[in-house]
């Protein structure tokens, strides 16, 4: 990079890398956990665990939601000496720390199994499902302001893209990057 050039990562590929690894950990986790009857039987388990699972999605989505409206409200215009960070070097940056505590949650999961059948995956699982909630509502915002969100990735990783170490998002028009509204990658068709 060049001199006074910094680096940037989209809030919504952030998000979505936590809905994704915390999604699939949870399904593996709750299905493992399906075939140990645990001290609260299957039925009860599982029964527990959707509603353990509904709770954990919807405090996903709403945690934090005030500041990333505030942050994409006050967002300003990225310079010209801003780097785009690709979306996956952006993945590789979010998992890099987090990818211990994914295991151990994975870990703690399934052997919750043995109180309660499956509801430690569902709550695990429950978490990316608002999480990937989340990133759909931040594609939402993304589109209407025809704008992607960025983050100083130094900033974002310690605390995610919201955390108290952001101090400010910046936008460029939505057809920067490698990824569409929301985080999804995006397609680029090959015209031959």
């Amino acid at each position: 990079m060049g001199r006074g050039a910094y680096a940037l990562a989209r809030v919504a590929v952030m998000v979505r890398m936590a809905a994704r690894w915390c999604w699939w950990l949870g399904v593996l986790a709750a299905v493992a956990g399906a075939f140990v009857p645990g001290f609260t039987g299957r039925r009860i388990g599982a029964l527990g665990g959707a509603v353990v699972f509904l709770v954990a999605a919807v405090a996903a989505f709403l945690t934090r939601r005030g500041r990333y409206t505030a942050l994409a409200g006050a967002a300003t215009h990225a310079a010209k000496s801003a780097f785009l960070q690709d979306r996956s070097v952006t993945a590789r940056q979010w998992l890099r720390p987090r990818g211990w505590w994914l295991l151990l949650a994975f870990a703690l999961a399934v052997g919750s199994s043995a109180a309660a059948s499956a509801a430690g995956g569902m709550l695990l699982a429950g978490v990316g499902a608002g999480l990937w909630a989340k990133a759909l509502w931040l594609g939402r915002w993304e589109r209407s302001h025809e704008a992607l969100l960025w983050v100083r990735p130094e900033q974002a990783m310690r605390r995610g893209p919201a955390g108290r170490d952001v101090r400010a998002y910046l936008t460029t028009g939505p057809a920067a990057g490698d990824a569409r509204p929301g985080g999804a990658r995006r397609v680029v068709s090959s015209v031959r």
